[in-house]
C-alpha cells in the first residue's frame, strides 16, 4: 500500500515477543492517557520501521500485554481480553490524536480492532482527529467473535443505550467485539470472494449471517497475498538446493534431503510424497485424512506431517506413522524452517478444510511446484482449478463433498496423474507460473479505499 502511495501507519499492542526480538524500537510517547472502564491509565508507544518503512507504533502496557502468549493458554482466553482490547483500541485512536495524524481511514483486523468502528460512531465522533474517518473492517476467521458478558460493556467506553442492541453489537445476550466491527464500519472485508459469499448462510456464517447477508452491498472478498520475498524456491535459503520454474533440478535434491531428515525410505524418491502443515483440527479437515490414512498409505505413496492442536488427533496420526516405519514421517508442533523444506520436498500438498477463509499455504505450495489436493471451500475454490489432462489446463485438485471418500478420490486422481510424467510436468508449470503477490492485493484493497471515501 505504501509502494502505491499511501501514507499508512500499523498500531499493534506491545506484545512480548516483540520487547523481546531484536526489533529496533523507539520510544515517541512516554504518557498516552487511555481510557478503560471510567479510568484514565498511562501507556507508552514505541515505533519501529516496518517492511518497506511503513512506521509500525507499538502501545505499551505491560500489565495486559506483556504475557507469554497473544490472547490466552491451555487454560483457556485471558479473562480480562476485553480489558486488553478495549485498551487497545481506544490506545490507538488515542495515538493517532497525539500525533495529529488525521487518517482519511481506519483499516480494523477482526475482532480485537472490532471495537474501533464503533467509538469512531459513538464517542469519538466529535474529535478533531479521528472522529471523520471511514472505517474499514477484515473477518479474516468467522470462527473467532470476540463474545463478552453483557454486563461488562461499561469497560469498552460505550453507552449502553445507544449500543447494546440487536442491530449494534449485542449478540445473543452477550457483546461481540466482532459484531461492532461489522455493523459500525463503514465497509467490510473478508480474505476471499467465496468465503464472502459464504458467510452469508446458515452453515458458515456461524450466527452473523443475518447481519452480514443485510450488509452485503458493504462486503467485498480480496484475497490474501504471498510474500513471495520469503516463500519462494528460487531464493528460499532454508533449502538444501534452491530451484525454479526454468531450473527445476533442485526439486528433485530437496526431496531427497526430506527423506534422509524424516527418516523415510529412499526409494520414496520415484514414488509420489504427500505433505501437510496445519494446525491439527477438524476445521482443517484433519479428521478426515484420519479416516483414509490406511486408504492413502496403500497406494504406496509416503507422508510427511507438520502440525500440533487437537490432542487425540496428534495421537491418531502418530499411531499410524508408528506402525508405517520409512513411509509416514511426523512433526508435532511447528518448526518454520522444517515448513519450508516441506513445502519444497514433496510433490503434494493435503488441504482438506472443513471451511478455510482464504488459505495461504495453497498458494506458497504452487510457487514449489509442489500440487494442491484441497476441499473447493473459500479462499481454495478461488485459488485452485482442477487439473483437465485433455486441455493441460488447471493448478490442482480438488473435492466438493466433506467426505473421506471424496478428499481420498481427489487424491487418487493426483497420484495416478503423477505416473504420466508429461501432464504431471505440464501441471507443476502451470502451478509455478501463478502469481498471487500482495501487489494484487493492495490494489484492490487501495480501489476499496478511494471507493469508501467517495461514498461520503
Amino acid at each position: 500500500l505504501k509502494h502505491l502511495g499511501t501514507d499508512i501507519r500499523i498500531i499493534l499492542p506491545l506484545y512480548r515477543m516483540v520487547s523481546q526480538s531484536k526489533i529496533k524500537l523507539k520510544p515517541i510517547i512516554d504518557d498516552l492517557k487511555v481510557p478503560l472502564g471510567g479510568e484514565n491509565l498511562t501507556a507508552r508507544v514505541w515505533e519501529a520501521k516496518g517492511i518497506g518503512k511503513v512506521p509500525v507504533y507499538f502501545l505499551e502496557r505491560d500489565d495486559l500485554f506483556d504475557r507469554p502468549n497473544l490472547y490466552g493458554n491451555a487454560q483457556g482466553d485471558y479473562y480480562d481480553n476485553l480489558e486488553r482490547f478495549s485498551f487497545y483500541c481506544h490506545g490507538a485512536l488515542r495515538i493517532a490524536e497525539k500525533l495529529s495524524f488525521a487518517p482519511d481511514l481506519i483499516h480494523c483486523n477482526d475482532w480485537q480492532s472490532g471495537l474501533v468502528p464503533a467509538l469512531v460512531t459513538g464517542p469519538y465522533v466529535k474529535n478533531s482527529v479521528v472522529g471523520k474517518a471511514k472505517t474499514i473492517f477484515t473477518i479474516h476467521n468467522l470462527g473467532y467473535q470476540g463474545i463478552f458478558p453483557a454486563k461488562k460493556l461499561w469497560i469498552t467506553g460505550l453507552p449502553r443505550d445507544n449500543f447494546f442492541r440487536m442491530d449494534g453489537l449485542e449478540f445473543w445476550g452477550n457483546i461481540s467485539l466482532l459484531k461492532a466491527g461489522i455493523v459500525y464500519s463503514h465497509a467490510i472485508t473478508t480474505v476471499s470472494p467465496t468465503y464472502a459469499r459464504q458467510i452469508q448462510v446458515n452453515g458458515y456464517g456461524m450466527g452473523m449471517e443475518g447481519i452480514l447477508h443485510h450488509r452485503k452491498s458493504s462486503l467485498h472478498g480480496i484475497l490474501n497475498g504471498v510474500d513471495y520475498k520469503v516463500w519462494n524456491p528460487a531464493t528460499d535459503n532454508h533449502l538444501p538446493s534452491k530451484y525454479s520454474l526454468r531450473k527445476k533440478a533442485g526439486k528433485s535434491l530437496c526431496k531427497e534431503s526430506l527423506l534422509k531428515e524424516m527418516n523415510l525410505n529412499q526409494s520414496l524418491n520415484q514414488k509420489p510424497l504427500l505433505g501437510m502443515i496445519s494446525r491439527l483440527d477438524s476445521q482443517k479437515g484433519v479428521d478426515l485424512l484420519v479416516k483414509i490414512m490406511n486408504d492413502i498409505l496403500s497406494l504406496d505413496v509416503g507422508l510427511v506431517i507438520l502440525g500440533a492442536g487437537n490432542s487425540s488427533m496428534q495421537r491418531a496420526l502418530s499411531r499410524v506413522a508408528e506402525h508405517n516405519p520409512g513411509r509416514m514421517g511426523i512433526t508435532i508442533g511447528f518448526d518454520e524452517t522444517l515448513a519450508h523444506r516441506i513445502m519444497a520436498g514433496t510433490d503434494m500438498f493435503l488441504i482438506p478444510s472443513r471451511y478455510e477463509p482464504c488459505g495461504l499455504t495453497q498458494m506458497y505450495a504452487l510457487k514449489y511446484g509442489t500440487i494442491p489436493i484441497v476441499r473447493a471451500t473459500g479462499g481454495l475454490e478461488d485459488t485452485i482449478t482442477p487439473f483437465n489432462p485433455q486441455t493441460g489446463r488447471g493448478n490442482g485438485f480438488t473435492f466438493k463433498d466433506y467426505k473421506p471418500k471424496a478428499f481420498f478420490s481427489s487424491i487418487l486422481n493426483a497420484v495416478d496423474l503423477y505416473h504420466n510424467p508429461a501432464s504431471w510436468k505440464k501441471l507443476q508449470n502451470n502451478a509455478m507460473k501463478e502469481d498471487f503477490s500482495w501487489d494484487r492485493s493492495a490494489r484492490s484493497y487501495l480501489d476499496l479505499y478511494h471507493a469508501t471515501l467517495k461514498a461520503g
